[in-house]
């Protein structure tokens, strides 16, 4: 247990991810059989270097999929890291290059790497060299990847530029594309929130 809460500590860096748990999915995405799957598969999944690209509109549930994949697996005791896109080159910024060599090695000691919003990175050529030196690293470790995007798997098919071209060929090689569609829980989710702040204000 305590090795369990020493892995979601490191692992979960926002304490929002607690909370993507099987146990508080609302069971309104059919979508989410295919995280309960993965997990019941993991062992598989690690063997074959079997990732997922969890790509659709905002607010469909993609985080909430990949944290509940990531939390699974972490309560059965596998080393799982969550971050996202924009913060990586944030680390980067700044340290020595073994430092950044250090931090980039140490991605590889997860057994699963999830990292959220592609696309919503700078748009600079130090952001995009740290990112493919990081999804570069995780392709040669031959570990799993889950990567959710609000962008179209057209776009990441059909890259601006060649730098974008290096990260989503390893992603797409690596990673199986699972299409987030259909309501927006995310605005769902802010219309109850109004709706009770109104009822709990009305009451003054």
């Amino acid at each position: 247990m305590e090795r369990i809460k020493r892995w979601k500590v490191q692992g979960l860096q926002d304490r929002y991810l607690y909370d993507y748990t099987c146990a508080n999915d609302n069971g309104q995405n059919p979508v989410m059989e295919k995280a309960h799957a993965y997990v019941e598969h993991w062992k598989e999944a690690y063997r074959g270097n079997t990732g997922l690209l969890l790509f659709g509109d905002v607010g469909t549930g993609k985080s909430f999929f990949a944290g509940c994949i990531a939390n699974a697996l972490l309560d059965c005791n596998v080393p799982v890291l969550m971050t996202n896109f924009p913060s990586i080159p944030n680390r980067l910024t700044g340290v020595f290059t073994e430092d950044r060599a250090a931090f980039i090695a140490s991605l590889g000691d997860y057994s699963l790497l999830v990292i959220d919003d592609l696309g919503v990175e700078r748009n600079t050529e130090y952001a995009m060299e740290q990112m493919f030196t990081v999804i570069d690293s995780r392709y040669r470790s031959k570990k799993p990847l889950i990567v959710t995007t609000n962008l179209k798997l057209e776009e990441i098919k059909n890259p601006p530029d060649l730098a974008r071209t290096r990260i989503y060929e390893r992603i797409l090689e690596r990673c199986a594309p699972v299409l987030f569609s259909g309501k927006n829980f995310r605005e769902e989710g802010a219309g109850a929130t109004k709706a009770a702040a109104k009822e709990i204000v009305s009451k003054g």
